[in-house]
């Protein structure tokens, strides 16, 4: 971004009209924690069979990772934009069902070898390198022992260090963090996005719920025989709570609990890392690419991003995604620091004249967000089961949920609304039993 113009406000983005919502009840049957996906999935499910439900939402407004912003007129998304897995995705289904606008995200992308177009015996090596990888961790990950999956990568040839970059992308950290018996769970197949943005989506679901905006829960007393939460809007008292809030923040004790959290419980919340996943928003309505919605492969220079989502929605609009590694050595530079280090990369491919018209609109920075502190929980090798250990409920009165504990779309808007479905229902048939 050309730092003129930032100061200008030039780029900045424009909040979308949030939607209506109704006053919270005093002392509801259940408090939900977050107003994320998997806080208005619960609400949602317990307000259909009868239950009566506050939220409570630290941030001034609803969709937790999931935001969807205007720049230049058009909805853009900062958090979650993808809606992975059609088949098993909840919010896909129920998309449908409600006659969202979806659309399939293209399987065929750009490949680039330094700023020319790919050949096809360039783009097929890069293929075949993908499905020795995942053929190799699909197998290796059948053994009992756990490890890194970095560790079971074949030689893939020239294209193997890309490879390892983009499953590294969309993982959340390098594969040597990453369990192996955790990567093969994610469903990547059969993809979509939404039209309008998936926060704005997520935000229409929440139309008509309780929601109290601005209160950041401090602790949840679960001594007796329901739970007493203590808010910076004072204290409610329910029959149960649904704890929605990230993993990486719960590591920080933002919420106390007394009694103390069981020791599995707590060792599972703390045995996660944080996923990294961010993107610089670009406006460059002359670029190279053609077609919507498809991913760029650039490859053939010292840097080459992970990963690039071209002509989003069929616009000028791209996403130059930054990994963990990018994102941490940008940590301590200035604010315009992420848009200087997308144009360096993309000169290197294309050269300076092509970037003429290119302008960086927006950062994102999940991983340094109080309310977030990372774009999703990673499980480290050896720690597969920690997701599973995180359903079980705490005293019959705490449950947690996210995308933390969705094994087949973990990191996912998806796998956050899947897990508020999960926990709600269990706590319907607590109640009713």
């Amino acid at each position: 971004m050309n730092e003129a113009a930032a100061k200008r406000g030039v780029g900045k983005p424009v909040p979308l009209k949030p939607e209506s919502q109704i006053a919270p009840v005093a002392d509801p049957d259940v408090i939900v924690i977050g107003a994320g996906s998997a806080g208005i999935a619960a609400a949602r499910h317990l307000i259909a069979r009868g239950l009566t439900v506050t939220i409570l939402e630290a941030r001034d407004r609803i969709g937790g990772r999931t935001l969807t912003r205007s720049f230049k007129g058009h909805p853009l998304d900062l958090g979650a934009h993808w809606l992975h897995a059609g088949p098993i995705n909840p919010l896909v289904k129920l998309g449908r069902e409600r006659r969202e606008p979806l659309r399939r995200a293209p399987v065929d992308g750009h490949f680039f070898v330094r700023g020319r177009r790919g050949s096809r015996a360039e783009s097929a090596a890069l293929d075949r390198a993908f499905a020795m990888a995942d053929r190799a961790m699909t197998q290796e990950a059948k053994a009992r022992e756990d490890q890194a999956a970095a560790k079971v990568l074949p030689p893939m040839g020239p294209q193997g260090r890309r490879v390892a970059a983009i499953h590294g992308l969309v993982s959340g950290r390098p594969l040597d963090e990453v369990s192996l018996h955790d990567f093969p769970s994610m469903e990547y197949a059969d993809n979509l996005f939404i039209a309008g943005g998936l926060g704005a989506y997520v935000g229409r679901l929440a139309r008509g719920l309780p929601i109290r905006l601005g209160t950041a829960v401090h602790a949840i007393d679960w001594s007796g025989s329901g739970v007493r939460v203590e808010s910076s809007a004072g204290a409610l008292r329910g029959k149960a709570a649904i704890v929605t809030t990230p993993m990486a923040v719960l590591q920080k004790g933002t919420i106390r609990f007394a009694p103390a959290l069981p020791n599995a419980i707590q060792e599972a919340i703390h045995g996660f890392t944080q996923g990294v996943y961010e993107h610089v928003v670009l406006h460059w309505p002359d670029s190279p690419f053609r077609g919507a919605d498809r991913l760029a492969s650039l490859t053939g220079t010292r840097r080459e991003p992970p990963g690039l989502l071209t002509c989003i929605d069929n616009t000028p609009f791209h996403f130059f995604e930054l990994d963990q590694p990018a994102a941490a050595s940008l940590d301590r530079r200035d604010a315009h620091a992420p848009f200087r280090f997308a144009r360096a990369v993309l000169a290197e491919h294309f050269g300076h004249r092509a970037l003429r018209n290119l302008t960086a609109l927006h950062s994102t920075a999940w991983r340094n967000d109080p309310w977030s502190r990372a774009s999703w929980a990673v499980v480290p090798p050896g720690l597969y089961a920690i997701r599973d250990t995180l359903k079980t409920p705490v005293g019959e009165r705490i449950w947690f949920a996210g995308e933390a504990l969705s094994r087949a779309q973990w990191g996912t808007a998806g796998g956050a609304w899947e897990e508020g479905e999960r926990a709600a229902g269990e706590i319907v048939r607590r109640l009713a039993g």
